[in-house]
């Protein structure tokens, strides 16, 4: 039997995978500017992959839409999913953070 959580969560990774695809054009911004959107994504996913304790960089996924943050990926413990968290929180621009990273231990 899948869990909810799978069986709810990896869909709508999909989702909002697709639909920023555009909007993230690979981490950076055109010279042109970025949307604020797409600056949070960036922003946050540059912290997180300075945190080698949370994994290899960009094991954890960052997406924005509207100022919310939606973390997916695993990490080994509790500890550095509320590390991934709070670096996000931190982050100029996050009206809030929709956290679902996986804690595999």
């Amino acid at each position: 039997m899948i869990s909810t959580k799978l069986r709810f969560g990896i869909p709508l990774a999909i989702a909002l995978a697709t639909a920023s695809a555009a909007a993230v054009a690979g981490g950076a911004c055109p010279s042109g500017g970025c949307s604020a959107d797409t600056k949070i994504t960036t922003n946050v996913q540059a912290l997180l992959d300075r945190h080698p304790e949370l994994g290899p960089p960009s094991s954890i996924t960052v997406k924005t839409r509207a100022g919310v943050v939606y973390l997916y990926g695993e990490v080994n413990s509790g500890l550095e999913r509320e590390t991934a968290e709070s670096l996000a929180e931190g982050t100029t621009g996050v009206a809030r953070i929709v956290d679902s990273i996986f804690v595999s231990k």
